[in-house]
């Protein structure tokens, strides 16, 4: 099937369904928001994990729930707009992932149940009042990625120590950035190298970013925690590897397309424990009730054929460390 048929079909099955609200109150069909920064078709594994997720407590999409999808598609400013859409539409949960997307859901109501998915601390967000107990309307999945920045800071620098100056990519729109901005600078002191905190909100922004680097003289790049930038493993990849530039993303999916290193846990997992506390609240349990979940499973990814096309040696210490090498 050719590739645009496929992408449009996708768009479609995931996009906004105005008409399913009305359909389900005439069916008495719940309807769950689904609320994320990012685009349907860069997220579509996303999306099949929060259908796993839904369907281990007994509800699959089409049949006896009905979930209407708002993407940002990168322009955080849409979200409140798109949150106060489906709060007009009374779904009966929010769905909502990234922490701009879910301080937008937070901040258009509280009284329709959240589940949520970040990478901070949601209390420091201002999301629960506790992990074991949230206490309001909002409860959800934390993975901490946003407080392993320094960790990845660390990480490339072992791969290249020689390296003065390092750069880190960051998203100026998500609420979270200036508070991991602040845990690598602190890493950068300790390691005594100088950090560059280079912005970008848009494809063509991380380009420039990119192609800044040498002129900079950066040894290396951490890209930042964000909805927006998850998405986009494989051009982060692609744009490494063309401006030789040793770079440590938090997903697999980077290593996998050619990046570097990867530290971090898996975006699909989280959804599909989204998914699960999806369920249960449809089934009658309160958020404030339901503890929030803390991923805590974190798994280091070298690619060593990178590593030989950058002239890096990679220390035995450190594949000691992995847990995968890609050859």
């Amino acid at each position: 099937m050719p590739v645009n048929i496929g992408r449009r079909e996708l768009i479609a099955a995931l996009g906004s369904a105005a008409t399913w609200p009305l359909a389900a109150r005439a069916q008495q069909t719940p309807v769950v928001g689904f609320l994320n920064g990012a685009s349907a078709w860069e997220y579509a594994h996303v999306v099949a994990a929060f259908r796993q997720g839904l369907s281990e407590t007994g509800y699959e999409e089409g049949r006896n729930v009905l979930v209407d999808y708002r993407w940002a598609e990168g322009h955080y400013d849409r979200l409140p707009t798109l949150a106060a859409d489906l709060v007009r539409r009374q779904v009966a949960v929010i769905a909502s992932g990234g922490n701009a997307a879910v301080r937008a859901a937070k901040a258009a109501t509280n009284t329709i149940s959240i589940v949520f998915y970040v990478g901070g601390n949601p209390v420091e967000l201002g999301l629960v009042a506790s992990l074991n107990r949230p206490g309001g309307n909002a409860t959800g999945v934390v993975s901490m990625n946003d407080e392993l920045g320094p960790k990845r800071l660390e990480l490339v620098h072992g791969l290249v120590p020689a390296a003065t100056t390092i750069a880190a990519l960051v998203n100026p729109t998500n609420p979270g950035m200036e508070s991991e901005s602040r845990g690598l600078q602190m890493a950068a002191r300790t390691l005594a190298v100088q950090l560059q905190i280079l912005h970008a909100r848009t494809e063509h922004e991380i380009e420039i970013a990119f192609a800044g680097l040498a002129q900079l003289r950066t040894g290396a790049l951490v890209i930042a925690s964000d909805a927006f930038f998850n998405a986009r493993s494989e051009q982060f990849a692609a744009l490494a590897l063309r401006h030789a530039v040793p770079t440590i993303f938090q997903f697999r999916d980077f290593t996998a397309a050619g990046g570097l290193m990867s530290y971090g846990g898996s975006l699909a997992d989280q959804y599909r424990l989204v998914g699960s506390y999806t369920g249960r609240i449809l089934k009658g349990e309160n958020p404030a009730d339901l503890p929030v979940q803390q991923s805590t499973k974190v798994e280091l990814t070298i690619n060593l054929k990178t590593a030989k096309a950058f002239g890096l040696t990679v220390p035995l210490a450190l594949l000691g460390r992995a847990d995968e090498v890609i050859e």
